[in-house]
């Protein structure tokens, strides 16, 4: 599903966020991605979903090179992807049920199909009832859940979350892990950037930590 080999990023002028890091992760498979703040686990995420390049090396996702991809393959490549980040990047002007079904309008699908698709994600995050509010009225947590229905509205084959439980308070982030749990129990390969070492633990899911953009673990 992901292997990176041997895979370097530097930033300007001379930043190294990421050194020297090989690892595999298979289909299905639940991994946290853990490490202080500013480790690489950002950065690590974005080569996934090719918005980085990496330096050198190679990240491959499905036994496809993305950092080689030209621009206009990546909106093919992102639909088996599902990106969470920790800003959450949801549209303010638009109802719950408009914010999931723009990737599929973007995507072409028929509006009732997209609609049936739409209610459905809503349904696996427990936001149905409130798909005509707007987001601003939603608590952080259901803000959260909000951006998760977005990121699988697809049926992705892989979901990548950058910190999806930061701020939020110990019950809320637990109930957005049993999400995405739900999503590894029938297939869908996870990975998750947390500084949350307790999150999953029930799992007991493989780890992966950086420190400093190494590969410590």
């Amino acid at each position: 599903m992901i292997q990176f080999d041997r895979v370097f990023k530097r930033y300007p002028p001379g930043i190294d966020a990421l050194s020297d890091v090989s690892f595999e992760v298979g289909d299905g498979e639940l991994v946290v991605l853990g490490g202080h703040s500013g480790a690489g686990k950002s950065t690590l995420l974005k080569l996934i979903a090719a918005i980085e390049r990496p330096t050198t090396g190679s990240v491959l996702v499905n036994g496809q090179n993305v950092g080689a991809l030209k621009r206009r393959a990546l909106p093919f490549m992102r639909r088996n992807l599902g990106l969470i980040f920790q800003d959450q990047k949801l549209l303010f002007d638009r109802s719950v049920f408009g914010n999931v079904m723009l990737p599929l309008s973007i995507a072409g699908f028929p509006p009732g199909e997209a609609a049936k698709r739409v209610r459905a994600a809503l349904d696996k995050v427990g936001l149905l009832a409130r798909e005509k509010a707007m987001p601003i009225a939603l608590s952080g947590g259901e803000q959260q859940r909000l951006a998760i229905a977005r990121a699988v509205v697809n049926r992705p084959k892989l979901l990548l979350a950058d910190e999806p439980t930061a701020h939020l308070d110990s019950e809320t982030a637990a109930d957005v892990a049993r999400i995405f749990m739900e999503f590894h129990r029938v297939g869908v390969s996870v990975l998750v950037a947390t500084c949350d070492a307790g999150l999953f633990a029930d799992l007991a899911p493989r780890r992966i930590l950086l420190d400093h953009g190494r590969l410590a673990a």
